[in-house]
C-alpha cells in the first residue's frame, strides 16, 4: 500500500506519568523520557516528508497539577530549548510555540522567542509546540482580538487570522495512551482531521507506531462532509 504522508500531523503526547508508574518511577521520569521520544519522532517525521508537526506539551489545565510536576515540565522545556538549538538548525527545523503567554515566566518566554527568531528562515519541517495551550482559550482570545480591532465582517478566514497557529490545519491527529478524547486540543483546526488512537504510551511511541498511524490514515476516505 502506498503511504499518503500527511503534510501536518498533530500529536497528543499522553501517558508519560502512567508509563513511569508502571516502572515504579516518579511521573517526572516519564516526562524526561517523553522529551527523548519527541526528539526521535521529529527527526523521523522530517525524513519521511511531514511538513508540520504539532505536539501538545502543556495545556492551560495542566497548571492544576502538583507544583513539583509543573516545575519539572517548565525546567524540561527550557532545557529542551537550549539543548536542541544546534540540532534544529542542523536539520533545518523551524520552531514555533502556540499558546498563551500569561503565567509563563519571563525567562522562558525569552528563550521561546529567541529560538523562534533564530529558526524562522529554516525551510524543513516546522515543529509547533502547543504550550500553555487550550483550544477554548485560543478561540476566546481570537474573539477578543477581533473586537479590539473592530472587525465587523466575521468569516472563517477572519477567525483564522487571529488564532495562535499560523500553519495549515492537521490532516492527522494521533493520541497516545488509548484515551478517546481530544482534551481541548486544536478545537478549530481539527474540524476535519482524521483521528488515530494508539494504546502505546508516549515514551514507547516510535517509528513503527508512527507508520501504523500513517498506514491507517492512508486507508481513510476523506469526504469533508461531501459524498464521493
Amino acid at each position: 500500500m502506498e503511504l499518503k504522508i500527511p503534510d501536518h500531523i498533530a500529536i497528543i503526547m499522553d501517558g508519560n506519568g502512567r508509563w513511569a508508574k508502571q516502572k515504579g518511577m516518579p511521573r517526572t521520569y516519564g516526562h524526561k523520557a517523553g522529551a527523548d521520544t519527541l526528539r526521535k519522532i521529529l527527526s523521523y517525521s522530517g525524513e519521511i516528508g511531514v511538513k508540520y508537526l504539532t505536539v501538545y506539551a502543556f495545556s492551560t489545565e495542566n497548571w492544576k497539577r502538583a507544583k513539583e510536576e509543573v516545575d519539572t515540565l517548565m525546567f524540561l522545556f527550557k532545557a529542551y530549548l537550549k539543548s536542541e538549538k544546534k540540532t534544529l538548525m542542523k536539520n533545518n527545523v523551524r520552531f514555533l510555540v502556540s499558546g498563551r503567554e500569561e503565567g509563563v515566566s519571563k525567562d522562558l518566554l525569552k528563550e521561546i522567542k529567541k529560538l523562534e527568531e533564530e529558526t524562522k528562515d529554516n525551510t524543513g519541517i516546522t515543529l509547533n509546540i502547543a504550550f500553555n495551550y487550550g483550544g477554548r482559550s485560543e478561540i476566546v482570545d481570537a474573539i477578543n482580538k477581533m473586537i479590539e480591532n473592530n472587525e465587523t465582517n466575521i468569516t472563517e478566514e477572519t477567525v483564522e487570522k487571529y488564532l495562535y497557529t499560523k500553519i495549515p490545519d492537521p490532516e492527522l491527529v494521533i493520541r497516545t495512551s488509548g484515551e478517546m478524547r481530544i482534551s481541548n486540543f486544536l478545537l478549530w483546526q481539527i474540524a476535519y482531521s482524521e483521528i488515530y488512537v494508539t494504546e502505546s504510551y508516549w515514551p514507547d511511541f516510535n517509528k513503527e507506531e508512527l507508520i501504523k498511524a500513517i498506514e491507517n490514515y492512508s486507508k481513510r476516505d476523506r469526504r469533508f462532509g461531501g459524498v464521493k
